[in-house]
């Protein structure tokens, strides 16, 4: 059983979330390091900046 189309479009936009955890270097504390990612092309920024521009009055 594959996935349907818009289940597939929905993965692609998820964040990717990576995480790790060990010790400090002397041991005395537990270090826990969450990364996310997103992952958009560069015509939205362009988009959101433009739009926040015209907002604000101030040109990007």
């Amino acid at each position: 059983m594959g996935l349907t189309n818009r289940k597939e479009e929905q993965l692609r936009e998820m964040p990717i979330i990576k995480t790790s955890i060990g010790k400090s270097k002397d041991g005395r504390f537990v270090l826990h390091k969450t990364t996310i990612t997103h992952i958009k092309p560069v015509a939205y920024y362009e988009a959101v900046l433009a739009s926040k521009g015209e907002e604000d009055g101030i040109e990007a």
